[in-house]
């Protein structure tokens, strides 16, 4: 599985870098796996967001999968607006 990454660039105290260099060097684990280990722990019983679609969105995508049959190809999407 190939997850898609961010890089995230925060700004610390002198004291609070410190005290994470500190107890990075502690457990003997770079100062950024530590605090993945943080953020890993502070977010995992977190539940990923689920939202309800709308009762209109709902109606569309049915309608959407009962045309489907019916959907065109569309390579160009300039010349296929111009051919219409």
């Amino acid at each position: 599985m190939n997850t898609q990454q961010i890089q995230l660039k925060i700004s610390l105290s002198d004291q609070l870098n410190d005290l994470i260099q500190s107890k990075a060097a502690r457990l003997g684990i770079p100062v950024t796996q530590f605090v993945k280990h943080l953020i890993i722990k502070d977010v995992e019983s977190e539940q990923y967001p689920i939202f309800k679609a709308s009762e209109r969105t709902i109606i569309k995508a049915k309608q959407a999968i009962k045309y489907r049959n019916k959907a065109v190809v569309v390579n160009n999407v300039e010349e296929y607006f111009k051919s219409l």
